[in-house]
């Protein structure tokens, strides 16, 4: 088979390498160009490089124009597989192989369909996350459904942990997708559009400890939005500070949410719904990063006790 890939950064790297390891032809790659992203530094390595080191024709564009649609038009592919590319795709272009369009998406379709699935995924409280390959239509991550694949979200994984792990389940799903099209025994699964779920682009906003949250919650999500992502953070004493590590208290605690009790290793952070009743367990936190970038532990920190603030007071 003639292939088109279109993906981005790491996520896009890979699936190209396991394009190429595939016995079938890559006849064109198309990527962004080089990002300034500093955050997602680790995930910048090159589509366009891996591409010409394999004499594979590269087309440079933000977004799949007139020019770019010719291109893949004259490259005759027999499927086009996209994985990280960040731009609206029209349907001229991914109805235009005979195979259509397969899209590589870092959830177990029809769940947590948008944006960075896998975060959501570990913030939510879910016990597993995957892979999928599924075909590209009208909407986003709505397609019939080709090959999935699943992994444990453990007790104690970071969000970084996990898109590692899950960028690891590229290479097998490819390959299971195209030997699935090569041979004709492809079995497309219809989504449960019932069961749908979507998530927004993360902002910076979202970023913020909500003191309504059980600790449990609020650890899972210390977790989750571990480096390169930006860090969970809050205001204390009037400063901006990034929570880098933290528990769940072995205790229970109770009074306003955001109350730093000096309590269990230097301070322990009263939170949850109904906090005055006394019957939550409060976020230990063991870990934190001032503006400047200096991180100091939760026992030096917060040893004047005080509160975490949603804005500086």
């Amino acid at each position: 088979m003639r292939i088109v890939s279109f993906g981005f950064q790491t996520w896009g790297r890979k699936t190209l390498q396991a394009l190429i390891d595939s016995e079938h032809e890559v006849v064109l790659a198309v990527t962004h160009p080089a990002s300034e992203d500093s955050y997602k530094g680790i995930w910048s390595d090159s589509v366009e490089e891996l591409a010409r080191e394999h004499g594979i024709p590269v087309q440079l564009a933000e977004r799949a124009d007139a020019e770019t649609i010719d291109l893949v038009k004259r490259a005759e592919p027999d499927v086009i597989v996209v994985n990280s590319w960040y731009t609206w795709m029209p349907p001229e272009l991914y109805t235009m192989p005979t195979h259509g369009t397969l899209n590589l998406h870092d959830s177990l379709l029809p769940k947590f369909t948008g944006f960075s699935p896998v975060l959501w995924a570990l913030i939510s409280g879910a016990s597993e996350f995957g892979l999928t390959v599924h075909r590209m239509d009208e909407q986003l991550d709505t397609g019939d459904i080709l090959v999935q694949h699943s992994l444990p979200i453990g007790p104690r994984a970071t969000g970084t942990e996990l898109v590692l792990a899950g960028m690891e389940l590229i290479p097998g799903a490819v390959h299971e997708a195209l030997e699935a099209l090569a041979s004709g025994t492809a079995q497309w699964r219809p989504q449960d559009k019932a069961a749908r779920t979507y998530f927004h682009k993360r902002s910076d906003r979202d970023s913020r400890l909500d003191w309504a949250w059980s600790a449990v919650d609020l650890e899972r999500f210390v977790r989750a939005l571990s480096a390169p992502y930006p860090r969970a953070f809050s205001h204390y004493r009037g400063e901006r500070i990034e929570v880098l590590a933290a528990e769940v208290s072995a205790a229970r605690y109770g009074g306003t949410p955001g109350r730093v009790i000096v309590q269990e290793n230097g301070g322990v952070v009263v939170c949850g719904p109904e906090a005055h009743r006394g019957d939550n367990h409060g976020l230990l936190i063991t870990r934190v990063s001032t503006a400047d970038g200096t991180e100091h532990s939760g026992a030096e920190f917060f040893r004047r006790g005080g509160y975490l603030t949603d804005t500086p007071e």
